[in-house]
């Protein structure tokens, strides 16, 4: 069977209007819904710009007609017709060539299709499994179409935009030297020097850093970063950052061109006015307050600090946490008193998943309080905390105790589950918001040593160099997230551009001078040749994208994604290699 001879389409199936009306055009596409009414035959075709109802009649146009009847959802077609305005009564509003029709009178099946497995519109759920399994149905529907427009769009904003303002987009290597730290490096073995590895890159922080020690002042990358972490919802093993780097600026600085950039996108894209300077909150106000570093501010619920009542509390779980430099603290939930004992007893064993050692509530009454630890606590406490809370009647508090960190980041997971469950968190507003003073390391019990909070060339501040000799723990970050509806949207920091400090960073990371010259010699060795100041940000692309759609999970925003343990149930990747492939590589599977 040869391959069909076509005409070439004309317009698009989303350009009609009444003003074609007489017009002989040629459209091509899919067939989107079929509708055969004993004698005239309706399709709707589809192609990405729309859809356009054609028309067959028995009585002009026979043979057209005759193939029409063969027609079933997912036929490739070349149509030739008459535009012609559809009578007042059938016309639809919903539809851009909702006023016009087009009267067929040569037809084409370019491509006959089986039946798809899932319905092709955009009404109802189908299971992700099937729709990564045949992706390349799933990126027909509408929908998921409009994502990858809108998506390209961000992608031209943000081009033009750098380009503006002076950066040059610099492409960095894919194959790159591993430098494990964090995330687990995806290792590619090399053929021609036998028992060495690249590494895909799990961003370009060194070399934009060594771009900046070249002279170039403004740099930015769309680009590809691969880390082989655990997923969720908004991960993946490969995704794309906005990657950016300036020289001789401040945080203030990078946090302008960040803003800028935001503000063009949302304006370009979603008509929407976003007011600039975005608030700022340091990182232990955010925790103290929404228990995250993180923070949907779109809702109140706040949590408070209630461990100066609590430090002479009779109740022992309260005072001796406390006297061990914990907290107590909670979170006024309105409304709430009317929870049940079962409803309480559900919520206590959702904190005890998190890690929290039980739940105090108290029940706030019109004439009373009712507290779960009455035995304990006594009413002068329960009324003290409830005016700490500002509790009116009606409210129920829900307190935690233990250390700092575990404490508030358990109220903060419990401040979203109240939140979700009393319908409180708006639709349709963008709270951004700049976490800034972050911790510089955090002390991993696990293997006795000091970690990096953000990477081990995040800079500390000025004024907090001194305690890196005599209290590392509480030195700060010249780091900065931006956050956006509770999605950390991007993040970066000033980078250390001295070898001293850099060495001293590395001395406290556990990482020797013999080990930091392997992992990172050629970068110490660039900042022997006047690296000058510096810093970064690094913008989560998919994600950005996924909240702008309104997207649930980043993989409604990647073209071909992986599943949640890093399946391409499409092409089924990773799969196995020949024998031939490892030998070359001098590889053995065990």
């Amino acid at each position: 069977m040869g391959l069909s001879t076509f005409k070439k389409r004309t317009v698009t199936c989303g350009e009609l209007r009444k003003n074609h009306v007489g017009k002989t055009i040629t459209l091509t596409g899919w067939v989107d819904k079929r509708r055969d009414l004993g004698g005239l035959i309706f399709i709707d075709l589809r192609d990405r710009y729309g859809k356009t109802q054609i028309v067959f009649s028995p009585e002009r146009h026979e043979g057209a007609h005759e193939i029409a009847k063969s027609l079933r959802s997912e036929y490739v077609l070349s149509a030739t017709g008459v535009v012609r305005a559809r009578p007042e009564e059938t016309r639809n509003p919903e539809v851009t060539t909702g006023e016009i029709e087009v009267d067929i009178h040569e037809l084409t099946i370019l491509n006959k299709s089986e039946t798809p497995p899932f319905p092709m519109d955009d009404y109802g759920d189908v299971n992700e499994d099937l729709r990564l399994k045949y992706r390349y149905l799933d990126l027909r529907r509408p929908s998921v179409q409009n994502n990858f427009i809108m998506r390209h769009r961000a992608y031209q904003v943000t081009r033009q935009y750098f380009d503006q303002k002076g950066f040059l987009e610099i492409e960095t290597p894919i194959l790159m030297k591993s430098t494990p730290e964090g995330a687990r490096d995806f290792l590619v073995p090399s053929r021609l020097h036998h028992g060495k590895f690249y590494a895909l890159p799990q961003s370009p922080q060194t070399y934009k850093q060594i771009l900046m020690v070249s002279g170039f002042d403004r740099y930015f990358q769309i680009v590809k970063c691969f880390r082989d972490e655990d997923l969720r919802a908004d991960r993946q093993p490969e995704f794309t950052q906005i990657d950016v780097e300036m020289s001789f600026v401040d945080e203030e600085d990078i946090q302008q061109i960040t803003e800028g950039a935001i503000v063009d996108i949302f304006k370009t894209i979603l008509n929407t006015d976003v007011q600039q300077p975005f608030p700022r909150m340091t990182y232990t106000e955010a925790m103290e307050r929404f228990g995250s570093d993180k923070p949907d501010t779109r809702f109140g619920l706040e949590i408070r600090n209630c461990s100066e009542i609590a430090q002479h509390s009779g109740f022992r779980v309260f005072s001796d946490v406390v006297k061990k430099n914990g907290i107590v603290a909670g979170i006024n939930v309105p409304g709430l008193a009317s929870y049940t004992r079962s409803q309480l007893d559900i919520l206590t064993d959702y904190v005890k998943s998190l890690g929290a050692g039980g739940l105090v509530y108290l029940r706030v009454n019109a004439d009373k309080i009712e507290c779960s630890a009455s035995k304990f606590i006594t009413e002068d406490e329960s009324n003290a905390i409830a005016k700490k809370f500002e509790a009116k009647p009606g409210d129920l508090i829900l307190l935690i105790s233990g250390t700092w960190q575990k404490a508030l980041t358990i109220l903060g997971t419990l401040r979203l589950e109240m939140a979700q469950r009393l319908n409180s968190i708006p639709e349709g507003k963008w709270n951004f918001l700049w976490v800034t003073d972050f911790p510089l390391l955090e002390f991993s019990e696990e293997e006795k040593r000091f970690v990096a909070v953000h990477h081990p060339f995040t800079a500390p501040k000025p004024e907090d160099v001194p305690l890196l000799e005599t209290d590392p723990g509480k030195a700060r970050a010249r780091a900065y997230d931006l956050v956006l509806n509770g999605n950390e949207i991007a993040g970066g920091s000033i980078r250390i551009h001295t070898q001293e400090v850099q060495s001293k960073m590395f001395s406290l990371l556990g990482i020797g001078t013999e080990e930091a010259q392997r992992k990172f010699g050629f970068l110490l060795d660039a900042f022997k040749y006047g690296a000058p100041p510096h810093g970064g940000i690094a913008f989560g692309f998919d994600r950005i994208i996924m909240l702008m759609t309104g997207s649930k999970s980043i993989r409604d925003v990647i073209a071909f994604p992986k599943t949640a343990s890093g399946m391409s149930l499409m092409d089924e990747a990773p799969s196995t290699v020949d024998v031939k492939q490892l030998d070359e590589l001098h590889i053995k599977i065990k």
